[in-house]
């Protein structure tokens, strides 16, 4: 029974739409309808809305659309959007040599502006909910978290940003200048008061903060032991690089006597809290040990391709149970900063693998930019599908215009084609994005300022200013 005393939802209702539901039997209607109410989807079929709704504040005609549920994105560095096309032909130690002394003079201003660009880019190409793994933290630089928090409250996108650390230099072995990282403490007690601050572990919530300590090869086995211990006492999820390179695979077997996944997993870093970023190399073992554990895997297929790492093992590691989820990684290694661009890239990088074109399906590349993403993030109850009771988070694509009308499957117009515009997408039942524009914020104020910021770091970076 309806409280008198609580207000009626107001209802959107999206009618003459295809719909892609990536619900567990993957269902999907050829001409079928959406109806949000408030925060949560009320219902989804074939053919039109329910007849009778009260409360209606929008009817929306979905003809040459595709509705699907909103992107999920498991992996990015905001800040990196300030140092975009660099060091294009390096390897992954390469440019982080080359771009560590860049970003180890960010400031406040310069992260805001770089999140408010990477969160306006994502979102007008379909994502709902974002994460972050911000992990360089300058002395005297100001609220970097926050700055972030605040661009992401601004636009309206769900976010999980997560707490990241350093605190193996270049004089311990370690990959990033000794004046790029914190001390084990102090990353550990700005870790506690960003949970503390920030994290919000409701149904709804807008905000959650994971635990991140960067890599293998830039912090110390106490950092990461303390860190696991930490987000487990606080309720939250794990976040690190895994698998990234061979050179890291290197790193690891000289340095610990055993490879990536076995070290991580000596420290606690495996379970089914815990997703890791790339695991391009990825043995039967490794995998096993993923599947075993239920540890989660951001694939990353453009910035993998952009710094020559490889190709991830991502149809065995679906055969396994792993789940897995899309990023789109810091835009120094994947300019376009555009999640649903991945979901093509998914499809085609893994057809190079050995599975050949029997590698993913086009259904696939959608379930893990949408399903697949929220159950690395610990929220596929809540988001990641279109069905009754979860949160109104979700895209209409437009693939009636010259790019897609001759394509008669709609999901395969959306993943294998060129990028669809996003004619509506809702975060939470509210619009953030319409006729492809966002609506929370200037997009050319948003461009000036990152131009701005970029520069003044790069003049920063040259001594000059």
């Amino acid at each position: 029974m309806t409280d008198p005393a609580q207000p009626a939802a107001q209802r959107t209702v999206i009618e003459n739409c295809a719909v892609a539901t990536v619900d567990a039997h993957g269902t999907e209607h050829a001409e079928g309808h959406v109806v949000l109410a408030g925060e949560r989807i009320e219902s989804v079929g074939a053919g039109a809305a329910p007849s009778g709704l009260s409360d209606v504040v929008r009817r929306i005609d979905g003809g040459g659309h595709l509705v699907t549920p909103g992107l999920v994105n498991t992996h990015h560095h905001f800040y990196q959007w300030l140092t975009r096309g660099l060091a294009q032909n390096a390897n992954l130690f390469d440019w982080l040599v080359a771009l560590y002394p860049v970003w180890a003079r960010i400031d406040e201003d310069m992260v805001r502006a770089a999140a408010r660009a990477s969160l306006g880019m994502m979102a007008r190409g379909g994502v709902t909910t974002a994460m972050d793994h911000h992990y360089v933290f300058p002395r005297g630089a100001g609220d970097l978290l926050g700055a972030e928090i605040g661009a992401a409250r601004e636009l309206g996108v769900r976010f999980h940003p997560t707490r990241g650390s350093m605190d193996l230099g270049a004089s311990d072995g370690g990959l990033p200048p000794d004046f790029a990282v914190e001390t084990t403490d102090d990353a550990l007690a700005a870790t506690e008061e960003a949970v503390d601050t920030h994290h919000d572990p409701s149904f709804a919530s807008m905000l959650r903060i994971g635990v991140a300590p960067c890599s293998p090869f830039s912090v110390t086995t106490e950092l990461l032991r303390q860190a696991g211990e930490l987000a487990r006492r606080k309720g939250v999820r794990l976040h690190t690089h895994g698998s990234e390179t061979v050179e890291e695979e290197k790193f690891c077997h000289e340095r610990f006597g055993m490879g990536p996944t076995d070290y991580l997993e000596s420290v606690g870093w495996l379970g089914d809290d815990v997703w890791m970023a790339h695991c391009v190399h990825m043995n039967d073992s490794d995998i096993a040990a993923f599947a075993r554990t239920g540890t989660g895997v951001a694939h990353c297929p453009s910035s993998n391709a952009r710094l020559a790492a490889g190709i991830a093992r991502v149809p065995d590691m679906l055969g396994a149970g792993v789940p897995v989820g899309l990023g789109v990684d810091g835009t120094a290694s994947n300019e376009s900063g555009e999640l649903h661009t991945e979901l093509r890239n998914a499809l085609l990088v893994s057809r190079l693998g050995p599975h050949k074109e029997k590698a993913l399906t086009a259904r696939q590349a959608l379930r893990l930019g949408t399903y697949g993403g929220a159950q690395v993030l610990g929220r596929e109850r809540e988001i990641g599908s279109l069905e009754p009771g979860k949160l109104a988070d979700l895209v209409m694509w437009r693939v009636d215009g010259i790019g897609h009308s001759s394509i008669a499957d709609p999901v395969a117009a959306l993943v294998l084609g060129a990028a669809a515009p996003v004619s509506l997408a809702f975060v939470n039942g509210r619009t953030v994005v319409e006729d492809g524009r966002l609506v929370t914020a200037d997009e050319d104020a948003i461009a000036r300022e990152a131009r701005h910021e970029a520069r003044r770091l790069a003049r920063i970076a040259d001594g000059a200013g």
